[in-house]
C-alpha cells in the first residue's frame, strides 16, 4: 500500500474506521473547494470594482457575500440549450473533462500538518495519524501534470463539439496555449524536484521545513516562470485569449448556458486556487510557518498556507485589472522563444551545481562557467530568431512586389 501512497493512514490494516477518515478527507477536501470557490469569485469582483472606483456586489449577503451563490442557483434554473449542430454526448461531457482534473489535483496538496523540527506533518484523526491531504502519492506532482494535460480536453472538446466557429477557434487557441506553457511550467517544477529529491508534495514540503524555501533554493527565476506560465496555463489575464470577449464572443463556451456554463466557470476558479495552492507548496514552503501559540499548534499551518494562497489570488486578480491582453503573436512568442529557453537553461544550471556539490567540485567556479554557457546560448538564440525574422520579412516584401508587378 505505500507503493500507492505515502500517507501513514493505509501504511496499517484497512479497516472501517480508515475508509471513515479517507471518506471525511475527501468531503472536507470538497467542500473546503467548493466554499473557496464562492469566496475567491467575491474577491476577484469586488477588488477588481475597487480597482474600477466601483462598487461592486452589494445585495446578496453582507458585502455582497451571497452574490455567487446567487448567481449559482439563478444558473442551475435556466434553460439547458443545446445546438442543433452539435455533438450532443461530447458536448455535455466536456464540462466534466475541466472540472474533475481540477478537484483531483487539489487533492494531493498538503493544506496543514506542522512539518518543523522533523516532525512529519500529520495530525490525528479519530485515533488515526494522517496527512492533512487527501493522497499523498509518491508522484504527487507528476499526477498533477498529467491532470492538467487532461483539462485541455475538457476546452478543445466543449469548442468543437459546440458546432460553431467562434468557439472552435477559442478551443484551437487554448490547445496551442496549455500545450506551449506546460513545456515552461514543468521545466520550472522540475528544478524543484532537483532541490528537494522528491516528487511527492509532503516531502517536497518537509524539505522546506527550516525556513530553506525553494524559492531561494532554485534562485527565483523557476518561481517567475512558474507564476507567468501557470498565469496562461490557467487562460488568466493577460494570457486569456481562449475568451476574447472582441473577437470570440466568449470563447469555447459561448454556446453553453445553465449548469454546464456554472461548471467550465467553478472549474475556472478550481484551477486557480489549484495553480496557487501547488505554487506555496512548491516554492513557498506550504504550510509551514512560526507556531506562535502553543495552546493551538496546529492551526497556525493551516493559517500560514491560507495566506500565502489569498496573496497569490490577490495577485491574479491584480494582474486582471490591471494588464491589457497580449496579441497571440506575442503569446506564442513570450512561451517558445523566452520561457521554455530559459527554464531549460536554468534547469540544466541547477543540473550541474547539483552534479558539481556530488563531486566535489568548486560552486564559483560550476556557476560562473553555467552563467557564461547560458549567455552564449541566449545570444545564439537572439541571433537565430532575429535571422528567421529578417528572413520572413524580405519574403513578404518580394511577395508584395511581385504581386504589385502582376496589377
Amino acid at each position: 500500500m505505500m507503493i500507492i501512497a505515502s500517507d501513514p493512514l493505509l501504511s496499517s490494516d484497512i479497516g472501517f474506521s480508515v475508509v471513515a477518515v479517507m471518506l471525511l478527507k475527501v468531503v472536507l477536501a470538497f467542500a473546503l473547494l467548493m466554499v473557496s470557490v464562492m469566496l475567491v469569485i467575491w474577491f476577484e469582483r469586488k477588488i477588481v470594482a475597487d480597482m474600477h472606483n466601483r462598487v461592486g456586489p452589494s445585495l446578496a449577503g453582507p458585502w455582497g457575500i451571497l452574490q455567487t451563490l446567487a448567481d449559482g442557483i439563478k444558473l442551475f434554473f435556466k434553460e439547458d440549450l443545446l445546438p442543433a449542430r452539435a455533438d450532443r454526448v461530447v458536448f455535455r461531457l466536456a464540462p466534466y473533462l475541466s472540472l474533475v482534473p481540477a478537484f483531483l489535483s487539489f487533492a494531493i496538496v498538503p493544506i496543514g500538518g506542522d512539518f518543523t523540527n522533523g516532525g512529519d506533518g500529520t495530525v490525528s484523526i479519530f485515533g488515526h495519524r494522517t496527512l492533512l491531504q487527501v493522497a499523498d502519492p509518491p508522484v504527487g506532482i507528476l499526477l498533477f501534470l498529467a491532470l492538467s494535460s487532461i483539462a485541455v480536453y475538457g476546452v478543445m472538446l466543449a469548442g468543437w463539439s459546440s458546432g460553431s466557429k467562434y468557439p472552435l477557434l477559442g478551443s484551437v487557441r487554448a490547445s496551442a496555449q496549455m500545450i506551449s506553457y506546460e513545456a515552461a511550467l514543468g521545466l520550472s517544477m522540475a528544478t524543484v524536484f532537483l532541490s528537494s529529491g522528491t516528487l511527492s508534495t509532503s516531502g517536497i514540503v518537509s524539505g522546506q521545513a527550516t525556513w530553506n524555501w525553494n524559492l531561494v533554493a532554485t534562485g527565483v527565476i523557476p518561481f517567475v516562470i512558474f507564476v507567468i506560465a501557470g498565469t496562461a496555463e490557467l487562460n488568466r489575464p493577460p494570457f486569456d485569449l481562449v475568451e476574447a470577449e472582441q473577437e470570440l464572443v466568449g470563447g469555447f463556451h459561448t454556446e453553453y448556458s445553465s449548469i454546464r456554463f456554472a461548471l467550465f466557470f467553478l472549474a475556472e476558479f478550481m484551477n486557480m486556487i489549484t495553480m496557487s495552492a501547488i505554487a506555496v507548496t512548491l516554492f513557498l514552503g506550504g504550510p509551514n510557518g512560526p507556531i506562535l501559540i502553543k495552546q493551538i499548534a496546529w492551526v497556525w499551518p493551516i493559517l500560514w498556507f491560507f495566506l500565502k494562497v489569498m496573496a497569490f489570488l490577490f495577485t491574479f486578480v491584480w494582474l486582471r485589472a490591471t494588464l491589457p491582453r497580449l496579441r497571440y503573436d506575442q503569446l506564442m512568442d513570450l512561451g517558445w522563444k523566452l520561457l521554455i529557453p530559459a527554464s531549460l537553461g536554468w534547469f540544466l544550471l541547477i543540473a550541474a551545481l547539483n552534479i558539481g556539490e556530488d563531486r566535489g567540485w568548486s560552486t564559483f567556479l560550476v556557476v560562473p562557467l553555467g552563467l557564461v554557457v547560458l549567455s552564449l546560448a541566449a545570444l545564439l538564440l537572439s541571433g537565430a530568431i532575429k535571422k528567421a525574422k529578417d528572413s520572413n520579412l524580405h519574403a513578404a516584401d518580394l511577395s508584395e512586389i511581385s504581386e504589385g508587378t502582376e496589377q
